[in-house]
């Protein structure tokens, strides 16, 4: 990290020069007493400027004792679920840089003062850290198809800076922090990230780092199916919100389209007897029609709000 010590500070996320920048660690913890330490080692030897916070959350072993024999600074965070303890994070802490890993010592420490640099010198905001496993039980197959699957729906809708947007490792500037608005509760606190970043059209950049598997008494928390789906609602929530228009239009057009299918038959029989047989469908017919208008002009007006509130979040993002 010596080439991190006197970084020129004067642009980008940052202000001053020629100073040694703040580091912050971040590591959010539940019942992870088995790898908590090494992790915190780990990290004040690839890092030994920066002050390492694990923030606890809700643990029933040793985690805060492992932690603080290690030398980290411990807190707690009582509301259960990544994303809060995320939000409590953000909140609490402040420096130049901040480094967001999972206690499960499953990444590698050694990335991080690259990813720092891409940070400071490249004034990048946000640095994911994508993982490289050939291990099986490291990666799980559904977890490897989900991550995959997930990915790419945000990457069709929001983005293509990132290929693995479930990764828990990332590398963040102040000015992401401190105007990230930390809506979710859970895992799907990474999808929320990523789709942050690429909504404000903030500087991104990915490097790759080994992944390795969990080590012996250390268990996993995340379920394959559970926290998927949570991470798929919150995706459709997400594209809801930031894409009103694309959304709401697309209902419209297809109901539009159904009711067009329904009149079709109804249309052709009017132009032969000229009677209306099936009246209950006409009135369906024309039910959908107006529904649909109505939709993608609900579409148009909440795209208008959705700028409006883009553009505050970009000047909250600006000020920081």
């Amino acid at each position: 990290m010596s080439n991190l010590q006197n970084v020129d500070l004067s642009g980008g996320p940052f202000v001053g020069r020629y100073v040694q920048p703040r580091l912050a660690v971040l590591i959010p913890c539940y019942n992870e007493e088995a790898t908590i330490a090494s992790v915190v080692g780990d990290f004040r030897l690839a890092l030994p400027t920066a002050t390492i916070y694990v923030y606890d959350n809700n643990s029933t072993d040793r985690t805060i004792a492992e932690a603080q024999r290690a030398g980290a600074v411990v807190r707690s965070e009582y509301r259960q679920g990544k994303g809060q303890v995320v939000r409590r994070m953000f909140a609490d802490i402040d420096a130049d840089c901040y480094i967001l890993v999972d206690g499960d010592d499953t990444y590698s420490a050694a990335a991080a003062p690259r990813a720092i640099e891409r940070v400071i010198k490249d004034s990048i905001d946000f640095v994911n850290i994508a993982r490289i496993s050939t291990v099986t039980e490291a990666y799980r197959l559904g977890h490897r198809f989900g991550n995959k699957m997930l990915t790419n729906m945000v990457r069709f809708f929001f983005g293509r800076q990132s290929s693995d947007m479930l990764s828990g490792y990332k590398v963040l500037s102040r000015r992401f922090v401190k105007s990230f608005p930390a809506m979710s509760s859970g895992f799907e606190t990474e999808t929320e990230l990523t789709v942050h970043a690429l909504e404000m059209r903030m500087p991104i950049a990915e490097i790759s780092a080994p992944y390795k598997e969990r080590p012996p008494g250390s268990f996993s928390k995340l379920s394959t199916f559970r926290d998927g789906w949570r991470i798929l609602m919150l995706i459709a929530r997400l594209i809801k919100d930031e894409r009103p228009l694309k959304f709401f239009g697309t209902i419209g057009l297809l109901l539009c389209l159904l009711a067009f299918g329904l009149s079709v038959p109804l249309l052709v029989t009017y132009v032969q007897t000229g009677l209306v047989p099936r009246l209950p469908t006409a009135v369906l017919s024309v039910g959908l029609i107006i529904t649909g208008f109505l939709t993608i002009f609900a579409g148009l007006i909440l795209d208008v709000v959705t700028k409006a509130r883009q553009e505050m979040k970009r000047m909250a993002y600006l000020a920081a």
